[in-house]
């Protein structure tokens, strides 16, 4: 089963030497590269903002006790993308830029950012998860909404057009 599941994330043992590892330690895995992987991270952005429309289309139209179900579905679809990206993209591109700083720096300014990003979007989503919404919740559900939307296509425009050309086969 973690062989299945290892095979999935795309990952692979690495080039160390044995010398320079533990006695008994497995060897240390790197994610291999995958084609489809960019096509896949973005068909992942696309069905976010589909889900994150969707909740703004609910709250507009005012049915906001349908809004807890849409938002723990686009909390899980984004939990799942941050993952694909950290395990899968993050891990293989900071592998394949060794010795190259600047471009090392920027992708863990990226990983960073998008896992503070992530963290808002959970604790936006665990916040207006419940259902007595009176006026005053409705309005700063709205406020936020505008706000972690704001958050969210700016990041996504930055990974389609600064980051996911740094995914390349070495």
């Amino acid at each position: 089963m973690l062989d299945m599941l290892k095979r999935w994330i795309g990952q692979e043992p690495a080039q160390m030497p044995m010398s320079r590892m533990p006695a008994g330690a497995p060897a240390p895995r790197v994610p291999r590269y995958d084609s489809s992987l960019i096509a896949s991270l973005k068909q992942d952005h696309h069905s976010l903002v589909e889900l994150f429309e969707q909740v703004g289309r609910l709250a507009e139209r005012g049915r906001f006790r349908e809004l807890p179900a849409t938002l723990v579905a686009f909390k899980t679809a984004l939990e799942s993308h941050v993952i694909a990206e950290n395990v899968r993209f993050y891990n293989y591109v900071e592998n394949s830029l060794v010795g190259d700083e600047e471009n090392l720096a920027l992708i863990r300014s990226f990983r960073r950012e998008m896992n503070v990003i992530a963290r808002s979007v959970v604790d936006f989503v665990k916040k207006y998860q419940r259902y007595d919404f009176d006026d005053n919740t409705k309005q700063a559900f709205l406020r936020e909404y505008a706000a972690v939307g704001g958050l969210l296509a700016q990041r996504i425009q930055r990974e389609e057009g600064n980051l996911y050309p740094l995914y390349q086969q070495v």
